[in-house]
């Protein structure tokens, strides 16, 4: 009986102090296992939010103009603009693939986002010089035919070292905020899962400052003013960044999550001869007790050739054995394959948005009350607004709703997100093709006043509705990314999620390419030097096809998915519960 209440009072002592502290291999500033009660959660997320919403100010503030800047100061013709963007934005969100790989395997998230946010602050300093300092401006007068190549190769070097800065910033600065919070405590659960909610609600305040207010100074009155006011508040947020130190919550690097992925394939070969248990206990996985607190993957039955790397045989090479764990975790990458190929056509549709979108509206009526015109740029606004409605109504109204009814703690499953959010994109391209049709028979009607008498808000809804498409898909796919990539992988994880947009711009550019050959071939090129000489509403039409066919594939491929199964956390015995002593 003593024995009995002895165990009792340790399972007690166990729980309130699982309570107290942190076991989900994080630590403290210190190296201490985290205190609950002063470190993490929305605490630790605000100051993150603060360097993301800096971050993307400045970001939209650039990409939504550049387009024009290319064609009105670079003078570059509307095909090789939109191309110019595209790569751009491609290296932009294809580099996280490396910074997130750095951050997880070497530096470490918190190290990673201050170096990449110095960098980013460097990309945006040489901006300013090159529009400030007189020997780097792109002209000596404020009008001209021809800018000077300093200015171009210095404006190049500028926004490509953004692209850098971008490349350790987000993927890390993401999971960073993400990390804040524990995913074995129920409370914390939750939170989490409306943290990349609020965390795109973040984003879509700098995005909205990003098109409108610093639009405005570019246009009304200076690039360089514009610049300024950019880079000073990068400084101020790294500096807030810094100050939040304390109260985060941080992951120790591991090395390479690709070696013992490697290693699994490496003894899967080598053991491709030996005949797999009936009981899939027997094959080798650590104990709980030898795991340092890393959470363990339970065994799946797809892809069952890989699980002969598992297998306990007389050699203990370890080139040769592998665990249950890391066998289900290169599962995890084989799975996430297919779900990323086909949310590739969504991506496109995003890309439009910044190229072909804005020229349309730079051809419009902009003018509103008083004669006051808006730039070009802040129609983009519309994006974040249609993104922030969708966010605010999924996470207030729709998830509290769906898990009333349905019992699941998400509401729908995340590929259902993104699903609805593809589907949305379908009808954004709908639109903007009908919406182009009609601005092309004004063009035709009256080649003098072309599309002036109409309104840019005409572009509208084809804005709202890809913003709503965005707050399904997008977070949608941060947040698959994030949860179903292995745990040391999370950095990664969130590159992956936006190699989408990357992958997407490059293809984007290339199927410019290969339609304004073949239809130069036929007769006319959809692309002419502008808008109004272009067939934008066919390319529109042909996108739309594209991305419901792929939604139809996508929805075989959702359906066919089995999610990460991670096991359950064990109650930890007042042993390991003692003191805060730094974990090595």
């Amino acid at each position: 009986m003593d024995k009995i209440n002895v165990e009792m009072e340790t399972i007690t002592r166990a729980e309130i102090d699982d309570q107290k502290l942190v076991y989900d291999s994080s630590v403290d500033h210190k190296g201490r296992v985290p205190l609950r009660s002063s470190t993490g959660v929305w605490k630790a997320s605000l100051f993150i939010i603060v360097i993301e919403f800096s971050e993307r100010l400045s970001f939209f503030g650039i990409a939504t103009s550049l387009i024009m800047y290319l064609t009105k100061v670079i003078h570059q013709d509307l095909k090789t603009a939109a191309k110019s963007v595209n790569y751009w934005t491609g290296v932009t969100t294809l580099m996280p693939l490396l910074g997130g790989f750095l951050a997880d395997a070497y530096l470490g998230r918190f190290s990673t986002v201050l170096l990449s946010s110095t960098v980013y602050f460097l990309g945006l300093l040489l901006l300013t010089m090159s529009r400030v300092v007189p020997s780097l401006k792109s002209c000596e007068s404020e009008l001209c035919d021809k800018r000077r190549n300093v200015h171009e190769a210095i404006f190049f070097v500028a926004i490509y070292l953004i692209s850098v800065g971008t490349g350790g910033h987000k993927p890390s600065l993401e999971s960073f905020g993400a990390d804040q919070f524990d995913d074995e405590n129920p409370q914390e659960r939750r939170k989490k899962m409306s943290f990349f909610n609020w965390w795109n609600f973040g984003l879509c305040c700098g995005l909205l400052l990003g098109v409108t207010l610093i639009v405005y100074v570019q246009e009304h009155v200076s690039w360089a003013m514009a610049d300024v006011i950019l880079t000073l508040v990068m400084a101020s947020s790294i500096v807030i960044f810094y100050a939040g130190k304390p109260v985060y919550r941080y992951r120790k690097t591991t090395g390479s999550p690709l070696t013992p992925m490697l290693n699994v394939l490496v003894a899967a070969i080598r053991k491709r001869s030996l005949q797999l248990p009936s009981d899939p206990s027997h094959l080798h996985e650590l104990p709980k007790s030898e795991t340092n607190q890393k959470r363990l993957l339970s065994h799946t039955k797809r892809l069952k050739f890989l699980d002969k790397a598992a297998i306990l045989d007389q050699t203990q090479d370890p080139r040769k054995l592998a665990t249950v764990t890391n066998v289900e975790e290169v599962k995890l990458i084989i799975n996430m394959i297919p779900i990323w190929l086909t949310t590739l056509p969504f991506g496109i549709c995003v890309a439009q948005a910044a190229t072909f979108f804005l020229k349309q509206g730079f051809t419009m009526n902009r003018k509103i009350i008083h004669n006051f015109e808006i730039p070009t740029a802040s129609i983009y606004a519309l994006t974040a607004v249609g993104m922030i409605i969708s966010v605010a109504f999924y996470d207030k109204i729709l998830v509290p709703f769906l898990r009333r009814t349905t019992g699941n703690e998400r509401g729908i499953t995340i590929l259902q997100r993104i699903g609805i959010g593809m589907i949305f994109s379908v009808s954004t391209m709908i639109v903007a093709a009908l919406v182009e049709s009609k601005r092309l028979n004004l063009v035709h009607r009256n080649s003098l006043e072309g599309s002036s008498r109409m309104s840019v808000f005409w572009l509208a809804p084809q804005f709202l509705i890809l913003g709503i498409a965005d707050g399904f898909a997008l977070v949608g796919l941060q947040e698959y990314f994030y949860d179903q990539i292995p745990d040391s992988m999370r950095s990664l994880g969130i590159a992956l999620y936006l190699s989408v947009i990357g992958a997407a711009n490059f293809i984007s550019s290339l199927l410019i390419t290969i339609v304004d050959h073949v239809t130069e071939r036929s007769g006319k090129s959809w692309f002419g030097k502008d808008p109004n000489s272009s067939r934008l509403d066919y390319f529109y039409w042909l996108l739309a096809i594209i991305t419901a066919v792929n939604l139809c594939v996508y929805v075989v491929v959702a359906r066919n998915y089995s999610y990460k199964n991670v096991h359950s956390k064990a109650t930890m015995s007042v042993a390991d519960c003692d003191d805060r002593k730094p974990m090595v």
